[in-house]
């Protein structure tokens, strides 16, 4: 599936048999784990998909990397990630069919978890980049809450937007490994009544028949388990969350990448380059208007999910597309990570052979909670 931009085997054995002559030092004692290859370790090189970066060694882990150290996690190697995690597609193939993508940017970290090479791996998420490359490969994925999970020896691209997900099989390994990142509890097992909030957005009509019907008959299999199950619409204004998160995004990644950008343009593609030269177009003016529109939603969307404990909404607008050109289409993920609440894809239903998936939304900081109705999901759906 060509997921893997680089692997120690040996350092990763070391490392397991070190830890096996050693007290258990969490859940995670022993686990292997991927690491997008956006995100510096001091072991292994990070090279951020750039030929610019050919070679390069961190001097430390980042900090997520080791606290998964520290609790005794093995890093296996570094997941293959798009150029600089951004949408020029990579080397890496979708599991259940290679002439379909798999998503990106944390194209590696997800299909090296579905097809079961490792149990699980971080990404990272600044438009769609964790939910929906898992529902492409059917892996189970969370987004959390915006800063949940330390951003230093992150390569930057959005300081308003970059979030480190993780990717797994399941939701209870997911709310392991958030709770050894994030040093948060985890939540007793809920007891299947919850508050869902069917929320099909603003752009329903960009989801084809199949994730629509896929949607709908999950909302219906929830509300029989016990689920109370309404539709909910997102505040005033939410569209524009939608349409132009990429006034945020693309300002800030163009002044992220300002040195590769000046100094090595030649070596970035073609598609990364018409990207920065549209970021640095943008100016501080539409820049700070979208940022405020997203502060007003936040606001508003808190108050409206007191009534609810999760919404339900798309993963993504299809499955996979049958395209190697293109990462996929984010619609469904962009509003949600400017606004900064957490966010679970679970697997559910299939189109042609590939997977589809739904998408459980959280209150922003309540994430643990959300991983709890995601596993009662996850059994129910099942």
């Amino acid at each position: 599936m060509k997921a893997w931009a680089f692997v120690d085997w040996e350092l990763a054995l070391s490392q397991a048999r070190m830890l096996d002559r050693s007290p258990r030092r969490s859940a995670l004692h022993g686990v292997p784990f991927g690491v997008k290859d956006v995100i510096d370790t001091a072991e292994q090189p990070t090279e951020y998909n750039s030929p610019i970066w050919r070679g390069h060694r961190p001097k430390a882990d980042a900090a997520c990397v080791a606290q998964l150290k520290s609790a005794g996690g093995v890093i296996l190697g570094k997941t293959v990630t798009t150029e600089f995690a951004n949408n020029h597609p990579s080397q890496t193939l979708n599991p259940h069919n290679p002439r379909h993508t798999p998503g990106g940017s944390s194209s590696g970290s997800a299909a090296a978890v579905a097809d079961g090479m490792v149990p699980l791996a971080l990404g990272t998420q600044t438009g769609g980049s964790v939910i929906r490359p898992a529902a492409y490969c059917g892996a189970t994925a969370i987004k959390p809450s915006f800063g949940s999970i330390n951003r230093a020896g992150l390569k930057m691209l959005s300081e308003a937007l970059d979030t480190i997900g993780i990717f797994s099989r399941c939701a209870e390994d997911l709310a392991l490994a958030l709770s050894v990142l994030t040093g948060r509890m985890m939540v007793e097992k809920n007891n299947g009544k919850p508050r869902i909030g069917l929320c099909r957005t603003p752009r329903w009509s960009d989801a084809d028949q199949a994730t629509q019907a896929n949607l709908e008959a999950a909302a219906k299999a929830l509300a029989k388990a016990g689920a109370s199950v309404r539709d909910f619409e997102l505040p005033t204004g939410s569209v524009d969350l939608f349409d132009k998160h990429k006034h945020v995004m693309a300002y800030e990644t163009a002044r992220a990448l300002a040195w590769e950008y000046v100094n090595f343009p030649q070596q970035l593609s073609n598609n990364l380059k018409t990207r920065l030269d549209e970021g640095w177009k943008i100016s501080r003016a539409e820049y700070d208007a979208m940022r405020e529109t997203a502060r007003r939603c936040r606001r508003a969307l808190a108050e409206r999910m007191r009534d609810f404990d999760f919404l339900l909404t798309p993963s993504a607008p299809s499955a996979a597309p049958a395209s190697l050109a293109s990462t996929g289409d984010p619609v469904f993920n962009r509003a949600w990570t400017l606004l900064g609440v957490p966010c679970v894809t679970l697997p559910h239903g299939a189109e042609n052979g590939l997977p589809l998936a739904v998408q459980l939304v959280g209150a922003q900081e309540d994430d643990m909670a959300l991983i709890a109705w995601a596993q009662w999901a996850e059994k129910t759906l099942d």
